[in-house]
């Protein structure tokens, strides 16, 4: 296919030329993605939006430089499809592939459910948890209503979606979180659907936050049903200007707002560990995704620190374990290039570390991950990199590995 090869022919691993070594031997079994993304095909939420919503559905527009780029109806952002599509390319050609490139001129697999296997095979992937693109700009629309009906359009076209590879693509389930009760129906839903788990917004759509007891029947309804729930970066209320195009960092360099994206699903892990949610209900499983985890150790350090020399000016009251305790227990971390956390893995609990490729974002491993993982996991012993790889995730989402 012409268009495909266009993609191909801008690849280049000299980039990353230590793990660019094509000679290596593939792993003896077949990684499973913690985290990978789609980007939603033109007419996703068109097709399965609530009719009462269809005018201002998320659409594919042209931009001067024809590329194809879609809208989000209130919010000013537009989402190029060559920015979510552009794994494996030199990161040399990723600034005019993010504005020219169209739906015809990147991998078929980023959209089409069968090709995603040819993809899968080729970076020695196995299976995959599917998150979205345009969905996570979607968690900070202001319009409540209009968050229900984009995030239910994905969920109608991710269930197809899924159902070409049952045994090879898993999607998560997005809600907007309107209200306690409609949170939990929706979970229930999307369990009796197949669902393995589900993306949460970074803020609900309450006046209230997370850590108000309120939100415990969702917190049992989650723990009962056995769906993880994932914290996704780049979906809670401090990314909104970032989204907006204004500037959410301090200073002039935009790595600088790359250093902080992080911080969202911190605060996030933070405020649940403070606030006892797991103390309450320790069977619920939180997924940090794509934060990283080289800095968890620290963080757990730091939360003991406060812990055992602060908490009683602060009137913070004893816990049942230490804060790293529940952090250790409940909170998994998934990565794609993470040396410092694959070097510190006797810092964290590895059961809780999953490896994923962010395919086809532009910070994927793909289609080099078996290059990535075999040099940055030479030195952990066969079962750990095997856990780390595979299993921790099978397991988390019950999915069968042979």
């Amino acid at each position: 296919m012409a268009s495909k090869t266009k993609f191909e022919a801008q690849e280049a691993a000299a980039h990353i030329s230590a793990y660019s070594d094509k000679s290596i031997t593939p792993l003896p079994f077949k990684m499973i993605s913690a985290d990978s993304h789609v980007s939603e095909p033109p007419t996703a939420y068109i097709d399965n939006i609530d009719p009462k919503f269809r005018d201002r559905a998320p659409h594919v527009v042209k931009n001067a430089e024809g590329g194809d780029v879609y809208l989000v109806d209130g919010l000013p952002t537009q989402i190029r499809v060559g920015q979510i599509s552009c794994a494996g390319l030199d990161p040399r050609n990723v600034p005019v592939a993010m504005n020219a490139a169209t739906y015809e001129d990147v991998y078929p697999g980023t959209y089409d459910a069968k090709a995603r296997i040819a993809d899968q095979d080729r970076d020695g992937v196995g299976a995959e948890i599917i998150y979205p693109s345009i969905g996570m700009l979607v968690c900070n629309h202001p319009e409540p209503d209009y968050r229900k009906a984009c995030m239910d359009a994905y969920n109608r076209w991710l269930l197809e979606f899924q159902s070409a590879a049952p045994d090879r693509i898993y999607g998560a389930a997005q809600t907007p979180v309107r209200s306690v009760k409609e949170a939990v129906d929706d979970l229930r839903r999307m369990k009796e659907q197949g669902f393995r788990g589900v993306m949460m917004p970074g803020d609900p759509c309450t006046d209230y936050d997370y850590d108000d007891p309120a939100f415990d029947e969702l917190w049992e309804a989650a723990s009962d049903l056995e769906l993880p729930l994932g914290f996704h970066i780049l979906t809670s209320k401090k990314d909104t200007k970032a989204f907006a195009g204004k500037p959410t960092f301090r200073g002039t360099a935009m790595a600088n707002y790359d250093h902080g994206i992080l911080r969202g699903n911190q605060d996030l892990i933070a405020m649940f560990i403070w606030a006892r949610i797991f103390e309450r209900f320790p069977k619920l499983k939180l997924v940090c995704v794509e934060a990283d985890a080289g800095w968890a150790p620290h963080f757990m350090y730091r939360m003991d620190h406060f812990y055992n020399r602060h908490r009683f000016w602060s009137k913070t009251e004893d816990m049942a374990m230490l804060p790293s305790d529940y952090f250790r227990e409940n909170i998994y971390l998934t990565f794609q290039d993470d040396f410092i956390a694959l070097n510190m893995t006797e810092f964290m609990n590895p059961k809780r570390l999953l490896w994923a490729n962010d395919y086809p974002h532009i910070d994927s491993t793909w289609p080099w991950s078996q290059q990535y993982v075999h040099k940055q996991t030479a030195h952990l012993s066969e079962d750990l990199k095997r856990a780390i790889l595979r299993d921790n995730v099978a397991e988390l989402y019950k999915i069968p590995v042979q």
